[in-house]
């Protein structure tokens, strides 16, 4: 039975999943502020909330029964492996990605209501992924997982800056669509990141934890992110322009 709830979040995940990886480019590439660009804006965001959700419940089925969970791995690895990759680390990774999704969403929903995005749901998910990413170093370090401590730094890192941004008492114009930017395309980062290396376990696993698997998702995202920052920065500058020669 456990093992069957277990497959059927698995199905649920990678249908999520494969939906918020589609509907990721769309916004991406696609004119800004348009109707396609709400539309799949909005289900690149649900896709992600359901597809973290269902990487938190596999995560807590993995660490209550690692072996019961993978049984194809049990000739492998042990069930201290098992729990510290599939358990924790996926549990951070789950809290990770369903922070980046509402975080993004309320972002661009409040826009310059800057302190309508200090919601007690919003703030505990900052304070939530911390602890969790803190939780994934130790158990990297126990397990001598050091990929395990590399991604548990991007949850701290993420939970700190949210918080500085969420907290800063006066913010500029363009702020808000900055933090959306960072936000939505570090969800698509972890969700690209999941398929390629949790993913790659069941086909070629001695891929799964190699430094490129998890690597290029997240120099791709991170060169998307500089560049749309980097446009609207050029807008705004445009925009004072205009204003001065006005």
């Amino acid at each position: 039975m456990e093992l069957m709830l277990f497959h059927s979040l698995i199905v649920a995940h990678i249908l999520t999943g494969t939906t918020g990886a589609i509907a990721f480019w769309v916004p991406v590439l696609g004119r800004k502020g348009g109707v396609n660009h709400r539309r799949w804006g909005r289900v690149f965001t649900y896709a992600m909330l359901a597809t973290g959700s269902f990487a938190v419940a596999m995560s807590l089925l993995t660490l209550a029964d690692p072996l019961g969970t993978h049984p194809h791995l049990a000739a492998d690895y042990s069930p201290a492996f098992l729990r510290g990759v599939f358990g924790w680390m996926m549990l951070h990774t789950g809290i990770l990605t369903i922070n980046l999704a509402w975080y993004g969403w309320l972002c661009i929903t409040n826009k310059q209501r800057h302190a309508a995005n200090r919601t007690p749901l919003n703030l505990a998910l900052q304070y939530a992924v911390i602890a969790a990413a803190l939780v994934c170093a130790l158990q990297g370090w126990l397990i001598d997982q050091k990929l395990m401590i590399g991604i548990a730094v991007v949850g701290v890192a993420t939970g700190l800056t949210n918080l500085w941004f969420l907290h800063k008492p006066r913010v500029a114009r363009e702020d808000w669509l900055k933090e959306h930017i960072k936000a939505l395309v570090g969800a698509g980062i972890s969700v690209y990141t999941a398929f390629m290396a949790f993913g790659s376990v069941r086909v070629f696993p001695e891929l799964a934890l190699h430094p490129a698997m998890w690597s290029i998702p997240l120099i791709v995202g991170l060169a998307l992110i500089i560049w749309h920052r980097l446009e609207v920065e050029r807008q705004a500058r445009n925009r004072q322009r205009l204003r001065a020669v006005a």
